[in-house]
Parts: C-alpha cells; sequence; structure tokens
C-alpha cells in the first residue's frame, strides 16, 4: 500500500513533519503574525516553494504562533538556528494541522482579479471552497482578491474559502482591513 501524500503541515499517528518549525514570538493577533512572517520571507530561507502559517493557540495563554516549513528539508537547522539567535522560541514541528498559509507558491502573484482556475495554477492552492454553495466554483469564476489570500489546511490540502459578492464574482472569506464588531456602538 502506498503511504499517503503528506503536506509540510500534515500531522498524522507518526508525529508532525520534522522540517516544520513554530515561532512563539507572544503574538495577540493575525495582522501582526502576518507582518512576523513576511519578515521571516525577507531575512530567512523560505523558499518559493516553503510555507508560513499562523495558528491560533487557546488556553491559558491565548496567542497566535507561526509556522515556517522551508521548501527543502535541508535548511532547517540553519533557520533554526538564525531564529533562536534573534531571541524566539523554537520548537519543531506544527501546532496543529489547520494553519492559516500566508508564504505559500504562488502568494505574491494573487492580486487583482484572477479566475479559480488561475488561482489553482499559480498557486500552491488546492481547492476553492464557496460559503453556501455545494461542490467546486466554475473554473472561470472570478476572484476579487484585494491582495489578501489566506487559504487554510484542511485534510491535507490547502483550501481557499471564497464567498459571493458583487457582479457574480467571489472574494476570499477573509478581507484584509476587517470591521471590528460592533464598531458602530
Amino acid at each position: 500500500m502506498t503511504p499517503p501524500v503528506r503536506t509540510p503541515y500534515d500531522l498524522t499517528p507518526y508525529g508532525p513533519t520534522p522540517y516544520v518549525l513554530t515561532v512563539d514570538a507572544c503574538l495577540r493577533d493575525l495582522r501582526a503574525a502576518d507582518h512576523l512572517l513576511r519578515t521571516f520571507a525577507a531575512e530567512l530561507p523560505v523558499t518559493s516553494g516553503g510555507f508560513g502559517c499562523t495558528h491560533l493557540v487557546r488556553g491559558e495563554r491565548p496567542r497566535v504562533v507561526v509556522s515556517v516549513a522551508p521548501e527543502s528539508g535541508e535548511e532547517p537547522d540553519d533557520m533554526r538556528a538564525r531564529l533562536v539567535a534573534m531571541g524566539y522560541e523554537v520548537t519543531e514541528g506544527a501546532p496543529d494541522a489547520v494553519g492559516r498559509a500566508v508564504l505559500y507558491r504562488g502568494a505574491d502573484v494573487l492580486r487583482g482579479t484572477l479566475s479559480v482556475e488561475e488561482v489553482l495554477s499559480v498557486s500552491a492552492i488546492d481547492r476553492v471552497a464557496v460559503l453556501g454553495a455545494p461542490g467546486e466554483p466554475d473554473p472561470g469564476s472570478r476572484l476579487v482578491t484585494h491582495s489578501h489570500v489566506r487559504p487554510l489546511w484542511q485534510s491535507g490540502e490547502l483550501v481557499l474559502t471564497a464567498m459571493p459578492a458583487v457582479g457574480g464574482t467571489l472574494v476570499p472569506f477573509e478581507v484584509p482591513d476587517p470591521t471590528p464588531c460592533c464598531a458602530d456602538h
């Protein structure tokens, strides 16, 4: 029997994939975590085929941690050493299997309006799911990205959740600048 294909964030009974590193920088919000991941992308060997994700940690000390996975399994030792030298707490493996991807192949080209087919062909995103709609969207459906596309790992697939928008277009479910709850009170 052939073993299943595993992604860097796929937790299995065998434990976390060893080339994923989790960084706890005591962050409280996703925006700060996104910024930290973009800083890592500029300073560390997270190549275009690697991943950088955010993870919500609940419990006594709620926070957002980030995980990074270089494209190659041979780069984490250097990356770990550099992160520790920068003062971060670093552990091996991903904290969970449902990371929110910020750094991934093609993230930098998902700008403007693209068809679903284009999104899938130029990025690491495996699938687009539309809230409230059965099945997959038409490959020709237009997705207005707002330059903010944050897919989630779901059952080993990188899935972008979208929602219907004006003019029959789609938009990512997560917006770049959400209005805080009760902002008008």
